[in-house]
């Protein structure tokens, strides 16, 4: 199938193909005599395959470390386990980031309880009086 084929059966765009493709998650497809991409059912699952590890918020290297252990003959879903749980991980940091996120913009919001003229606004003097502090380095599943 041509590339258009392959991203619509996947659910995705053209782009993200040859992203994947350029990014080494998914195998170079083979050229047919015009030179067009031709695509075969492995890589519709391969695709499909990534495209879920990445609706799961995973990384494009956790998704590369999970092709690897699938292509070991005679492993076992240990590491896979292991990956997984190092996920869920970093998911429950996110989350715990985030509820702190929300009470700061919860106490930021009882600032200005009533409309008043911008210049009396307690979230913009909140903002203005606000300090931060550098932020911890964390993984990140974002991009």
């Amino acid at each position: 199938m041509k590339i258009g084929d392959l991203a619509r059966h996947a659910g995705c765009t053209t782009e993200t193909v040859r992203f994947y493709e350029k990014e080494g998650l998914l195998p170079t497809a083979d050229r047919a005599a015009n030179n067009y991409r031709s695509y075969g059912s492995r890589h519709l699952e391969r695709l499909c395959f990534v495209r879920n590890c990445r609706a799961l918020d995973m990384t494009h290297e956790e998704i590369h470390q999970l092709l690897a252990l699938m292509e070991t003959a005679g492993g076992d879903c240990g590491g896979v386990n292991e990956l997984l749980d190092a996920h869920i991980q970093h998911v429950d940091q996110r989350i715990a980031e985030l509820l702190q996120l929300k009470q700061q913009l919860d106490a930021l919001r009882q600032r200005c309880q009533q409309q008043q003229g911008v210049d009396a606004c307690g979230i913009l003097q909140g903002l203005a009086e606000m300090e931060t502090s550098a932020r911890p380095e964390r993984h990140t599943h974002l991009g």
